[in-house]
């Protein structure tokens, strides 16, 4: 629970008095299911019922444990926990317990017994990490369902112990104190948050390493208002359904879950690891508002429970490309910064928490539940699935929350929902009976029930009016106001001015000086490097990356095996640790395309001398890019290899060419501009040109030359020099053939 590279949590839990772990103190005809201490998933459970002192120290000295838990004695006819005394010697002195403990020191100790806060004072000034205890007296049954959350939790997963007790103390508020169960019978005083169990212990803080040492960020141009990170947290609406009786969703109800989700959605960023991240384009409403130099990325992490999840960050270039700096500031901005979780009290069906959706013997085994609304991150949604789903992770049960969108909770047990639901059978006065919940079917169940039409008065008075109209019939479809945006990455005003600008390319297009040919007139035809399909793929970032100081000759003079090491060097110094093999440059990459090691040497060269990565569609990957790789074969069936060819790019050679002055910086022969685009390279000069600025006549389309055996392109200067030497050959008569030029 508390470190990660412990896989287990050892409990050492010491009971008072004889009737400690039966349900002989209990009342007769309480249906309340008592949660047994047994050794389940990460738990590793060990008791002691009333032991001597030396017996405790024993087994504390062979066990120890990362949690001890301590219990009071039971009353036989009172429903409360009474002090802690172990074969008639009295441990209520802060002092003796105190020195009973070691001699290593468990990370957290549960203390059940009344008026705890002294005990708590002097295990904490003994050195205990975390201390939880109860200050005032309080009732078997709620300090059982806290204790129950808390022990799902510790067996659950590797969590923090302030995220835990966050959780579990959510799940107190919600059926303890909601349903005024806190306190025994036989105390007047009203039930409260404040006399629920207490954390003694520090908050835990997200350890962010430092960014750059002080000399190298003198040399570091970047703007001083740079963001550290910025998450973007699309929310939805997710509907939960809670075992209990349907009730009104009042303010502690709703800030219950808020709590204890946002807790769990914690326990799972806090654990997380970063497993990949790639350039991203951002939000179409938040480009316009990001400063140049800002970078985007897509960043797949794995969570402490091991689901995997896709979230959308910007920042400045020397946090995104640091493996461990970004992780960290992604931890920092979830889980410190902001609530992730929020409760939908104006939701159209939130308004009917009255009524009672349908039971199913899935959900909750049968019980009774009432639906909540909440907003939660589309990225958490991701997490809650795969919990859901997890036949063993009981965190959600903790919480009473029985399916999430229509996904049952596959932890849920029969015990569960009877333990629930006995809190909320002491509120049941405050509601109606159960049969009037089961008469008002909720709102969402109205397009699966098929209405029957009644004959009214009106008919039988008025035969005439017999003929009804079948829409009146018929349930409102759910319409969802939410509109679709496209994700490009241009905003629609750029899309608009490039229309406007494709149509005035269209009516006057670029001269070209060289001598005039007689050709047929031909009707224009719209560039392909203007249309929005070429634009959508584009992702331009603009990222300042500081250069990498290397000595390794040019890239066009420079061997493979020089190449490879200056590679292997800069990952590592940019902390990408985990590309970079044991074995060294014979290893390197650890990636098999096309049952060979890829070559990432020919890779670089010919992307750099296309214009870099971010060019876009000027790269034909697959047939120019990958038949110069050795990965390449003659008789090659490989389907999808231009986006593998991109996402190994991304992953090892991006930031690389960022850091490097590789790039060839073309222009276009025919337009004379660098903007990125459909290139093409000739065959025989070897130029570049934007293939939507060559309007001649044949050309056909730009996915003719980027297949494999594609055609390959010729630029109207060299077309137009060989036609005039092939004219000058036939006027001497060296040949009667006519020249056709290759790109027809």
């Amino acid at each position: 629970m508390f470190q990660a590279q412990r896989p287990n949590c050892k409990l050492l839990a010491v009971l008072c008095g004889e009737l400690s772990d039966n349900k002989s103190g209990l009342k007769e005809g309480n249906a309340f299911p008592l949660p047994e201490l047994a050794s389940t998933g990460r738990l590793e459970v060990n008791v002691l019922v009333n032991p001597t002192l030396d017996k405790f120290k024993e087994a504390q000295k062979m066990i120890s444990p990362s949690l001890l838990y301590f219990r009071g004695q039971q009353s036989e006819v009172e429903e409360e926990i009474g002090p802690l005394i172990w074969s008639s010697v009295d441990l209520s002195e802060p002092q003796i317990l105190s020195s009973l403990i070691g001699p290593s020191l468990p990370t957290i100790i549960y203390l059940e017994v009344p008026n705890g806060d002294k005990i708590a004072q002097a295990l904490r000034t003994k050195g205990v990490p975390y201390v939880i205890y109860w200050k005032n007296p309080f009732s078997f049954y709620s300090a059982s369902q806290f204790r129950q959350a808390l022990f799902s939790v510790v067996q659950s997963s590797i969590s923090h112990t302030w995220d835990a007790f966050q959780l579990a103390h959510a799940s107190f508020r919600l059926f303890c104190v909601r349903n005024n169960y806190v306190m025994p019978c036989n105390t007047q005083q009203k039930a409260s948050s404040k006399l629920g169990p207490r954390l003694s212990g520090d908050a835990p803080k997200i350890n962010i390493p430092k960014e750059v040492n002080a000399d190298e960020k003198e040399e570091i141009e970047t703007p001083d208002a740079f963001p550290a990170i910025k998450v973007y947290n699309d929310a939805v609406d997710v509907r939960f359904l809670v075992c209990g009786l349907p009730c009104t969703l009042d303010a502690c109800l709703l800030g219950s879950l808020e709590d204890g989700l946002n807790a769990l959605l914690n326990i799972e960023i806090r654990g997380s690891k970063l497993q990949n991240r790639v350039s991203a384009a951002p939000p179409p409403l938040e480009e316009g508002a990001l400063s140049r130099g800002v970078v985007t990325m897509r960043c797949d992490l794995t969570t402490s429970s091991s689901a995997h999840i896709s979230i959308l960050v910007s920042g400045s270039p020397q946090t995104c490309f640091d493996d461990q700096l970004l992780e960290s500031h992604i931890k920092d901005e979830l889980i410190e910064k902001s609530q992730l979780v929020h409760a939908m009290t104006d939701h159209d069906d939130a308004k009917l928490s009255l009524s009672e959706p349908a039971r199913s013997t899935s959900v909750a085994c049968g019980a009774s539940t009432f639906q909540v609304w909440m907003k939660v991150p589309s990225w958490a949604v991701q997490i809650l699935r795969h919990l859901a789903h997890e036949p063993t992770h009981r965190t959600l049960v903790a919480l009473g929350i029985a399916s999430i969108q229509g996904i049952s909770v596959a932890a849920f047990e029969k015990q569960d929902s009877d333990r629930l639901l006995f809190f909320c059978n002491q509120n049941k006065t405050k509601v109606k009976d159960d049969s009037t919940f089961l008469c008002a079917p909720p709102a969402w169940s109205a397009p699966l029930v098929r209405k029957r039409a009644q004959p009214s008065l009106d008919l039988e008075a008025n035969p005439s009016n017999k003929r009804m109209k079948l829409s009146s019939l018929r349930p409102i479809p759910h319409a969802r106001k939410q509109r679709m945006v496209p994700f490009v990455g241009v905003r629609e005003t750029e899309v608009l001015n490039d229309l406007a600008s494709t149509q005035t390319e269209v009516a006057n297009p670029v001269p070209v000086n060289h001598e005039p040919v007689h050709v047929n007139p031909v009707r224009p035809r719209k560039p392909v490097s203007t249309s929005l399909h070429a634009r959508e793929i584009i992702t331009l970032n603009s990222m300042p990356v500081k250069k990498h100081q290397c000595e390794r000759n040019a890239i066009r003079a420079c061997s493979e095996e020089e190449f490879l090491k200056d590679v292997m060097d800069f990952l590592i110094q940019r902390g990408h640790n985990r590309l970079v093999p044991q074995g060294g440059v014979s290893e390197f990459p650890d990636v098999i395309l096309n049952a060979k090691r890829l070559d990432l040497f020919n890779l670089y060269k010919e992307v750099v001398s296309r214009g870099g990565f971010y060019v876009g569609n000027g790269i034909n990957w697959k047939g120019q890019v990958f038949s110069k790789m050795r990965n390449h074969t003659a008789s090659n069936k490989m389907t999808g290899v231009g986006n593998t060819l991109k996402r190994h790019y991304q992953t090892y050679l991006l930031e690389y060419e960022l850091a490097h002055d590789d790039v060839d910086g073309e222009c276009c022969l025919l337009c004379h501009s660098s903007a990125p685009g459909d290139w093409v390279n000739c065959g025989l000069c070897g130029e570049w040109a934007h293939f939507g600025c060559d309007r001649r006549q044949g050309l056909g389309a730009f996915k003719d030359y980027a297949k494999t055996d594609g055609l390959e392109y010729i630029c109207p200067q060299c077309s137009l020099t060989n036609s005039k030497r092939k004219a000058q050959k036939v006027a001497n008569g060296f040949s009667n053939s006519v020249y056709l030029p290759q790109h027809v």
